[in-house]
């Protein structure tokens, strides 16, 4: 493949789309941050041809942002992953859902939440049946921690906004944002009602982007005896390509429930969440159904 190449060598932007700059390459590290390792795979999910692809991953190789891992001897195969480089972009691919979000399907203005029928919402109940990476996030004490539970038949995975209690800077104005409010009485609620997960041999983990620090002062605060996790670098959140919104000079998730099975499958989607302590009634009513 041929490229022009930018001439404006001083300009890091100008750089940076040297690398990225086409659409196709923002879709196939998209995909691979989503668990779309192996070739024939991304072929099927992108719907491109062949040769295309061969020419983007082996770019995207050559320029750092993808690493190749065998992982067939007869005949030879591989893998594509991102690298350090790679996850890095994970940013940038959330601040162009943000912005495609809020300004190219919405009407721009800023949300935490969306309406039932929209495509964001499709888009977070189309993940029923699809799994969830392998992948660490930091716990509130800084552990890498697994998001999917390894030792309950059942995970319910909540990602919520953030606590204004614990980051001053977000409360200005943050009642007004639609969705946003509502988080520490979550929290409150998936407290209380901890004993009835359990007797369904469920584990419940809140998600949120705010700092490890600043979730274990939540979690003292509120005196919450189930981990939060800190998906900061977003990783979860490209992953699944989750509701996100910006405000306060951060990415957040908006508040959606999962429930995965012990294999790491999607079993259930709750989103949007237009009631936060009702919402874990409803979580408790999909783990029964199952």
């Amino acid at each position: 493949m041929k490229y022009t190449r930018i001439a404006d060598t001083d300009c890091s932007i100008a750089q940076a789309l040297d690398v990225v700059g086409d659409w196709w390459t923002l879709l196939v590290v998209r995909d691979v941050a989503g668990g779309v390792t192996r070739f024939s795979d991304l072929a099927a999910e992108l719907g491109v041809s062949r040769k295309v692809l061969t020419e983007r991953l082996a770019m995207l190789v050559e320029r750092g942002v993808l690493e190749r891992r065998q992982y067939s001897d007869r005949p030879p195969r591989f893998e594509y992953h991102l690298t350090d480089a790679g996850r890095g972009l994970l940013p940038v691919l959330i601040a162009l859902q943000n912005w495609g979000a809020q300004h190219v399907m919405g009407d721009g203005t800023l949300t935490a939440t969306s309406e039932p029928a929209s495509a964001e919402a499709r888009r977070v109940q189309a993940l029923v049946g699809t799994g969830i990476p392998a992948l660490t996030l930091p716990a509130a004490d800084g552990t890498p921690t697994d998001p999917v539970s390894t030792g309950a038949k059942w995970t319910v995975l909540y990602t919520f906004p953030g606590s204004p209690a614990v980051e001053p800077g977000l409360a200005p104005g943050w009642s007004d944002v639609p969705g946003g409010p509502g988080c520490t009485l979550e929290a409150r609620t998936f407290r209380d009602r901890l004993p009835d997960f359990v007797a369904a041999d469920a584990t419940v983990i809140g998600v949120c982007t705010q700092r490890p620090e600043q979730l274990a002062q939540f979690a003292e605060l509120e005196n919450l005896p189930f981990p939060l996790l800190s998906d900061q670098t977003l990783q979860l959140a490209a992953a699944l390509r989750l509701p996100t919104f910006r405000a306060a000079g951060a990415d957040r998730l908006k508040r959606a429930t999962l429930i995965v099975d012990s294999s790491r499958t999607i079993r259930g989607t709750l989103y949007p969440v237009p009631d936060s302590a009702a919402s874990v009634d409803d979580a408790l009513r999909l783990i029964a159904g199952f």
